[in-house]
């Protein structure tokens, strides 16, 4: 039983040990603190995020922590190079404190642009957040991912989980939690590797991915003067001759390019040097399909004689032009609009109303290639106007309203007025009546009230008519 309590802390040392000295990097840590966010729910995140970086040797050469709190405007609470020591970042922690306010990520996230600048180290932003009104996050993150950034993501379960899904790194399984904060702890080991996994000192990574290229970055262990770097690769499947690169020894990104879409590769990395024997880096990838646009197509903005439609994504350096061919089912005149690459949305107008398009749009690329999308689109009926509209004073601060509309296809109506309440104050009222009536009595008018009546039907509301209820003294 000692032996193995032996042997067990042993291991333990021998792990920390690993932990303390596995990396160097910068974290940026998004933490939520807006009024969205309940007190308990605040403090059971900090204390999370206290326990995942404890293993950390902390400082420059090490790991860089900093804390940036979203609110109505961001805090940043401590700065990346503040803390160089585990003493000094428990007690930073400790002594944060709940904003409250708006969730105002978008401004938060253009000042971890400017945090997250560092060259040559890895890079995590680590957001902690309930999800609630996250923003429209995605060209910031977009952004973040392009200096290098990886974004790690907690939500406390109840979050907009699809905005978090497209803007986190990939891989989603170890990157995204979606976790009870009563149950945060137990993903603090997962959390720990995977944030690890980017951070280690030695390794090869993918950074940006398209179809056709990748980026390779590693943490540069050489100098210009002291060696060089090999590099080779190929596809799992060997289906093309290998590529070889001789890189030097200040470098620390190659971009591979020609590759084949859709197409899973192997790359090494061999720093070779006359001083030390350095470790072969390796990575696997997979280049993305081969998009051609368009690749999808929408329709937006619909109106009794209007459509707008979208497509993406637009490929300026392959697209030539565009073409936007429209018609009413079965059997209407085709209308064309050309349009040059630069376009991804154009109003189609003068439509007939309630009736069903077919729209097609087609994109010629520089090859000669032409690639088309279809889709059916419905304009909105055009809906009958009040016919009628007359107030009759009755007594004191009440009218008659009377009026007249269309009846094929009429709901009911909405009136709307002014009601004028005690100490003479006024607020707006509404009531919505059934299509059988055609005239109501409104009582304690205010002086000068708009009285308004809009027709309803099946497919939304008539242009209504509006009087003014003129004080009736008599």
């Amino acid at each position: 039983h000692l032996n193995y309590l032996i042997l067990t802390s042993f291991l333990f040392s021998l792990l920390l040990f690993t932990v303390l000295n596995c990396c160097e990097g910068d974290i940026l840590l998004l933490l939520d603190s807006s009024g969205s966010v309940a007190n308990y729910e605040f403090s059971r995140l900090l204390h999370f995020t206290a326990e995942l970086l404890r293993p950390f040797s902390l400082g420059r050469g090490h790991v860089r922590v900093g804390l940036l709190q979203v609110g109505t405007t961001p805090n940043l609470k401590f700065d990346l190079d503040v803390h160089n020591s585990q003493e000094s970042l428990q007690k930073a922690l400790q002594s944060v404190s709940h904003l409250q306010g708006d969730t105002n990520t978008v401004a938060a996230l253009k000042v971890a642009q400017r945090l997250l600048t560092e060259k040559n180290v890895p890079k995590v932003l680590l957001w902690l957040t309930d999800g609630v009104q996250p923003g429209d996050v995605d060209k910031p993150m977009t952004e973040l991912k392009a200096q290098g950034v990886s974004v790690l993501i907690i939500s406390t379960v109840h979050g907009n989980y699809q905005v978090l899904q497209r803007v986190v790194t990939p891989p989603l399984e170890s990157h995204l939690y979606s976790v009870d904060i009563d149950n945060i702890d137990i993903i603090t080991e997962d959390l720990r590797e995977a944030i690890i996994k980017i951070i280690r000192a030695e390794r090869l990574s993918v950074v940006h991915l398209t179809s056709h290229s990748a980026v390779l970055q590693w943490r540069p262990i050489l100098r210009a003067d002291s060696g060089y770097y090999e590099l080779w690769y190929n596809s799992i499947l060997k289906t093309e001759p290998e590529g070889r690169r001789t890189l030097s020894g200040d470098s620390s990104w190659v971009e591979l390019t020609n590759l084949q879409p859709d197409t899973t590769y192997t790359a090494s990395l061999r720093p070779e040097s006359n001083h030390r024997l350095f470790n072969t880096l390796s990575v696997d990838f997979t280049t993305l399909p081969d998009v051609l646009s368009p690749a999808v197509v929408s329709v937006s903005d619909s109106g009794p004689h209007q459509i707008r439609v979208s497509w993406g994504p637009l490929q300026l350096a392959r697209v030539q032009r565009y073409t936007v061919e429209y018609g009413a089912i079965p059997s209407g005149h085709v209308q064309t609009v050309t349009l040059d690459s630069h376009k991804n949305s154009t109003l189609l107008t003068g439509l007939e109303p309630g009736a069903q398009y077919l729209v097609t749009v087609s994109a010629l690329h520089m090859n000669g290639k032409e690639i088309a999308m279809s889709v059916r689109a419905c304009t909105q009926e055009a809906l009958p106007a009040l016919a009628d509209l007359q107030l009759t004073p009755v007594e004191r601060k009440e009218v008659q309203v009377a009026w007249q509309a269309h009846q094929e296809g009429l709901k009911g109506y909405w009136l709307n007025w002014e009601r004028e309440n005690t100490h003479r104050s006024s607020s707006k009222s509404s009531v919505y009546l059934s299509a059988a009536s055609q005239s109501t009595r409104l009582t304690h008018l205010a002086p000068s009230s708009r009285v308004c009546v809009s027709p309803v039907y099946s497919s939304g509301l008539g242009d209504g008519l509006c009087c003014t209820a003129e004080s009736h003294t008599g």
